[in-house]
């Protein structure tokens, strides 16, 4: 029982910390059209700490968890992926070239032919 209130308090608290990121963002905006004769560097930092401080409110929803969850399972993922060769990367991309030119060498031809059969019929 306590696992649903918990859940259910959560998801309540989901809709504040989700306005908060994106009163956080609007702020932002806003104080950079504000202060917009104050230096650049200034501002940039300004809108980069409101920008990690509303992906750290935004984490903590239940959306925001399972997005970072995501993350770190695509992390884990791509450390079981193996990746080819140079030398296996280099014959791949040579058999496309080839392939590629063989293609295009073929619809040349048969445009040629097409073209001429129907300027032969035409005139």
């Amino acid at each position: 029982m306590t696992g649903k209130a918990e859940v259910d308090q959560e998801s309540r608290m989901d809709g504040f910390k989700w306005a908060a990121s994106v009163a956080l963002v609007f702020a932002g905006v806003v104080g950079n059209s504000v202060y917009s004769g104050e230096s650049l560097l200034y501002r940039v930092i300004a809108l980069l700490v409101l920008a990690a401080v509303a992906g750290l409110i935004a984490l903590q929803t239940a959306k925001g968890k399972s997005f970072w969850q995501l993350i770190k399972d695509s992390k884990t993922e791509i450390r079981k992926v193996v990746w080819p060769t140079r030398q296996e990367t280099l014959q791949t991309t040579l058999i496309v070239v080839a392939v590629v030119i063989v293609m295009g060498l073929i619809l040349w031809g048969l445009d040629s032919l097409l073209g001429w059969i129907v300027s032969s019929l035409i005139g």
